[in-house]
């Protein structure tokens, strides 16, 4: 199958000025390194996470990731790639994984964006807030592989039981 492409004459804003806009409201510390990368430091409930955003204007797509705030030793990564694997299947957007430059769990997303001219500021929140609402949710998961010892079936089961109240 092929695809005709038309093009478009109308390029797509850098949402990198709305997510740093949306980043300022929040007192997020970020980094502008460049004008297609973004870097913002979160503290969140279990970890400090490092978000990053690349805009890539040729494709029109923003790639996301956010980086947990602790690296899985050698010994462990079969387990947590188990992990990473049976988290993987829960997810509606974006996917888990390792960095293969330090170990780190990562969470990442790609926004296609072609055709948005502008895009909204409540799509780069959705984007925050779905991938901080997993990194939170699945994070215990991963310290029971890691420093609890559960094999990644009795981790992830232990990490979707949803309490109710507070204690």
């Amino acid at each position: 199958m092929s695809l005709t492409t038309i093009t478009s004459r109308q390029h797509t804003t850098n949402p990198l000025d709305i997510v740093e806009e949306l980043v300022s409201a929040n007192d997020w510390a970020f980094e502008r390194a460049a004008f297609d990368e973004l870097a913002v430091e979160i503290t969140g409930r279990w970890s400090e996470y490092r978000l990053f955003f690349l805009w890539q204007e040729d494709a029109a797509a923003l790639h996301f990731s956010c980086l947990f705030d602790h690296r899985v030793p050698d010994r462990k990564v079969n387990e947590v790639s188990r992990l990473l694997a049976l988290i993987n299947e829960k997810l509606w957007l974006g996917h888990f994984d390792l960095s293969s430059e330090d170990g780190t769990p990562v969470f990442r997303h790609n926004l296609l964006l072609r055709g948005i001219v502008h895009p909204s500021v409540e799509q780069m929140e959705d984007m925050i807030d779905y991938a901080m609402t997993e990194c939170e949710r699945f994070f215990p998961a991963f310290q029971f592989v890691v420093w609890g010892g559960k094999e990644p079936r009795e981790a992830l089961a232990a990490a979707m039981i949803d309490v109710e109240g507070e204690a």
